[in-house]
């Protein structure tokens, strides 16, 4: 039990810092070398940077001591070790990477390449980044916190609420002055074509969120027919501890009556199960078809929904 545990710390911790990897990289490389404004603490850091000159790692993790203590409070302690983890090696990733990374990578990758290219870029690492070190149970901080307390009480998208408050500090921008690295201000034009920017971002960001979080809560529905129903109905139930539900059926050309199974199931356990259909048997029939929301036991509870006294 202690080895399980140690390796779901180790993988946990690994996703966590993979995913800041990523975050960092995506900042350093695409978005800050093009004064671009983005969503969350990041984006009021890097508008701090490029009005102050002073580096973002430092309001990045000024502004997040604050709101770990909301997500200590509301969402426990386990959330905000990892989210601790993730805030200090993020923040310190953001001010180290922008010494060390070289220019020429930079150059290449995407002053070269045009604003849209790394605006879009951008969006896929650090939405990347967020949704991963989420799947690892921690978050690069910010309105993540904002976003996970909202999800737990409410059923709100993560990267929806994301996106809604992004949109508002990247708007803000407009109100604060921005300099490139050589000194010169940028003008109204070029910042308000900068917001157009940071919403493409925005957007490109919370889409990949959902993809990474919902990834693994995709949920599918099989039904499955076959002479040997009652075979494959105790192999689902016993071996791969799922629920079955047998339902009467009559097959209208052949008038045989028979039995039909209805099997919902993650859809990251549907290759297991097939597998045990077509070993039991071979010439078994069904059909898969995606469901777009599953609530009840071993899947996801409806939130915010008040009991009704009978």
């Amino acid at each position: 039990m202690n080895w399980k545990k140690l390796w779901s710390v180790l993988k946990d911790y690994t996703l966590v810092t993979l995913g800041m990897a990523f975050y960092v990289l995506g900042w350093t490389i695409f978005l800050v070398p093009n004064n671009m404004v983005g969503g969350g603490v990041s984006g009021i850091a890097s508008m701090v940077q490029y009005a102050t000159h002073i580096p973002m790692g430092y309001t990045y993790f000024a502004i997040n001591v604050v709101l770990l203590i909301i997500g200590f409070a509301t969402l426990g302690k386990g959330f905000g070790v990892k989210t601790v983890y993730a805030i200090i090696i993020c923040s310190a990733g953001l001010n180290w990477a922008q010494v060390v990374m070289p220019q020429e990578i930079i150059t290449e990758l995407a002053l070269n390449n045009g604003k849209l290219l790394c605006t879009i870029m951008g969006g896929l690492m650090v939405g990347s980044g967020i949704g991963i070190a989420m799947h690892g149970g921690g978050s690069s901080g910010g309105t993540d916190i904002i976003a996970l307390i909202l999800n737990k009480y409410r059923n709100i998208p993560t990267g929806k609420s994301i996106l809604w408050m992004d949109v508002v500090i990247i708007l803000s921008s407009l109100l604060v002055p921005s300099f490139t690295e050589t000194g010169e201000q940028v003008g109204i034009y070029e910042k308000i074509t900068t917001v157009v920017f940071g919403v493409i971002l925005v957007v490109v960001n919370g889409y990949v969120i959902d993809i990474w979080l919902s990834g693994s809560k995709q949920s599918v529905q099989v039904f499955i027919m076959s002479h040997r129903y009652a075979e494959i109905a105790d192999a689902i139930t016993n071996d791969l501890h799922r629920g079955v539900t047998v339902l009467p059926s009559k097959g209208w050309y052949t008038k045989e009556e028979g039995q039909v199974l209805m099997v919902i199931i993650r859809k990251t356990d549907l290759n297991p199960m097939l597998r045990y259909i077509k070993n039991i048997d071979p010439s078994a029939f069904f059909t898969v078809g995606s469901v777009s929301s599953v609530y009840g036991k071993g899947f996801d509870k409806l939130k915010g929904v008040k009991k009704v006294e009978k």
